[in-house]
């Protein structure tokens, strides 16, 4: 898996999953579980939601290929 989630929106990620948690956790609601989610893809740097739209937030690298 080749990392596709940039700086910026890992730490979005980060901070709407823990968000969607804590909220989930003060109502009570296990809908709060769904911001593991953000959270996971965030931890692993990759989104499968990118991969059929052949999107990446990753800075681009000058590498040739």
């Amino acid at each position: 898996m080749k990392p596709n989630i940039g700086s910026i929106d890992r730490i979005l990620r980060i901070i709407i999953g823990l968000a969607v948690l804590v909220a989930g956790y003060y109502y009570t609601s296990w809908f709060g579980l769904i911001g593991l989610v953000p959270l996971l893809t965030a931890t692993l740097r990759f989104c499968p939601a990118y991969v059929p739209f052949g999107l990446s937030t990753c800075a681009l690298s000058n590498d040739p290929k």
